[in-house]
């Protein structure tokens, strides 16, 4: 049984690499960088959110999950992996949560980020 969540667990699902040639190869690996920093940029506007009004350190958190969500892009723009989709699902369910508690402690009238 442990080998079997094991092995469901690093199944590879798509990999970018010897078939980058077809169109949906290339626009999922060059989509999911962009998306990479993207993530990272939106981690950008939080810290200097932070630097500016220092409401609370769980900013820095938020702004990490964000950091985490872009490198798991970079990750996914070349394999991607059961595991992979699991901790993009789990920083995603923690980014909507620190937004939520940050949103309406700190920042009633922003919707933005």
């Amino acid at each position: 049984m442990a080998h079997l969540l094991r092995d469901w667990l690093t199944t590879t699902w798509w990999r970018y690499g010897a078939d980058h040639g077809s169109w949906f190869a290339a626009v999922y690996h060059w989509g999911n960088l962009a998306e990479g920093v993207a993530w990272c940029l939106l981690a950008y506007l939080v810290v200097r959110r932070f630097a500016r009004n220092r409401h609370s350190p769980l900013e820095l958190v938020y702004a990490a999950a964000f950091v985490s969500f872009g490198v798991s892009d970079f990750r996914e723009a070349f394999c991607l992996q059961t595991w992979l989709i699991l901790v993009k699902g789990a920083n995603l369910l923690l980014l909507l949560g620190l937004r939520r508690t940050l949103l309406l402690k700190f920042y009633p009238e922003s919707r933005t980020f």
